[in-house]
């Protein structure tokens, strides 16, 4: 049998967590982020409630590849669960972070849930699976989700000085 040419020694193209359970995604093909922003009726008042403006989902397509494929898909279907029920960043926080964590080159986001997740094999690629995943962006209504978005802006800042 052939082993995968997948190697595990750099940096993955995106990772997804609850804060206990990390899944890389070294073989990311797509990546998209749409964000659908709500206009206020018009005739209202000046005064807005403090709630999301806008709704963010990020779609990724990739392969699973080689002899950990079948882990890293368990490892998805367990995240995809936990996203909806808390995650072990929720417990951590008394419930002020909930979800999962997003980091790619396109984005660092918490507070997101796995909204599809599909998987695909075939015969041409024995040692892969195809996955495609929509993760809709969940915070909970406050000041927290804004600061942890610019909080996210430097840790991306951070990463990106580390590889220049």
């Amino acid at each position: 049998m052939a082993e995968s040419f997948q190697t595990y020694t750099g940096k993955p193209s995106a990772i997804i967590s609850d804060g206990l359970v990390t899944v890389p995604l070294y073989a990311v093909t797509t990546l998209s982020l749409s964000e659908t922003y709500q206009l206020p009726p018009i005739g209202s008042s000046g005064l807005k409630a403090a709630v999301a403006v806008h709704d963010d989902t990020i779609s990724l397509a990739g392969s699973l590849i080689g002899s950990e494929r079948f882990v890293w898909k368990l490892a998805l279907e367990n995240l995809a669960e936990v996203g909806k029920r808390g995650s072990a960043l929720a417990s951590v926080t008394g419930g002020r972070v909930t979800g999962l964590v997003l980091v790619t080159a396109l984005t660092i986001r918490t507070d997101m849930q796995i909204q599809s997740l599909s998987f695909r094999a075939s015969a041409g690629r024995r040692e892969a699976l195809d996955v495609s995943i929509t993760l809709a962006y969940m915070p909970l209504p406050g000041i927290l989700g804004k600061l942890l978005d610019v909080a996210s802006l430097g840790v991306a800042a951070l990463a990106d000085m580390e590889t220049a």
